[in-house]
């Protein structure tokens, strides 16, 4: 059947300072995840995540016309994950602090759960933009929760390298590759679905494929462990600024039936 109505188009209002809060601030909040997990001695991971954290914020707010109704942001609890995220971010900061005084192991498990809430606001607030497919699919909030705990897993490598994190951090890059096809899988059939093949790729092999192989090659020479989290990193990194910026079409709407003005008998028109 003819649809009728324009294309969808690609959507203006978030751009690179928007990616850049799901980019720098997911990255952050899964560093603490994995260093309360994963690292012996985590207060340089945990100053790093929130100061990661508090740049992708940053940009969110250098996106805003006015800069001091960023305020509002904590007016709506119950409707927005756009103000829940805040609270949350308050929250991560508050127990970052304590945790850098004195990194209690029980401090550090709090400020996992409160920095993994952050991220699944994240989430969630593309899957509320019901306007964009590649936002509102519900496979999203798996694919973002999951790729930044891959980004901070791969980026606790950077730091020390501990036998201990190979294991998180490779389960955390197949889960991200597996929520990627999952995600991926539904969208075929969108117009979004042209800009993600390629970065689709890219995730697979240089997200996925390379960083694995260099985490066995670790075992041989632990030297090669930063080049797996550059490699997870980059490609999550890259996954959120296309999704943001590149694949987010609007719906768009269709005309499938056109309203036809009859003829009365007589041949006057109605």
């Amino acid at each position: 059947m003819k649809q009728y109505g324009p294309q969808p188009w690609l959507q203006r209002h978030w751009d690179l300072r928007a990616a850049a809060n799901f980019m720098l601030g997911g990255t952050g909040a899964g560093l603490l995840v994995a260093c309360a997990l994963v690292a012996p001695a985590p207060r340089l991971e945990i100053l790093s995540g929130l100061i990661l954290m508090a740049a992708g914020l940053g940009a969110v707010w250098l996106e805003i016309g006015r800069k001091l109704r960023a305020l509002h942001v904590f007016f709506n609890p119950k409707t927005s994950w756009m103000t829940r995220e805040s609270f949350a971010a308050l929250v991560v900061f508050a127990l970052g602090v304590g945790a850098l005084a004195k990194p209690e192991p029980w401090l550090l498990l709090t400020l996992a759960l409160a920095a993994a809430s952050f991220v699944y606001c994240q989430a969630r607030i593309l899957r509320a933009s019901k306007g964009i497919p590649a936002w509102r699919a519900p496979q999203v909030v798996a694919l973002i929760v999951t790729t930044a705990l891959a980004e901070g897993a791969g980026a606790a490598l950077l730091f020390e390298f501990v036998a201990l994190a190979l294991p998180f951090v490779a389960l955390a890059v197949v889960a991200r590759a597996l929520a990627w096809w999952r995600y991926r899988n539904a969208l075929k059939r969108e117009r979004c679905a042209a800009a993600l093949e390629r970065t689709g790729k890219m995730l697979l092999l240089l997200g996925t494929a390379l960083p694995l192989g260099l985490l066995v090659a670790t075992h041989i020479d632990p030297r090669v462990a930063p080049l797996a989290a550059v490699a997870i990193v980059g490609a999550g990194w890259w996954v959120k600024l296309v999704l943001v910026t590149r694949a987010a079409y609007n719906q768009g709407f269709a005309l499938p039936h056109l309203p036809v003005r009859g003829v009365r008998p007589g041949g006057i028109q109605r």
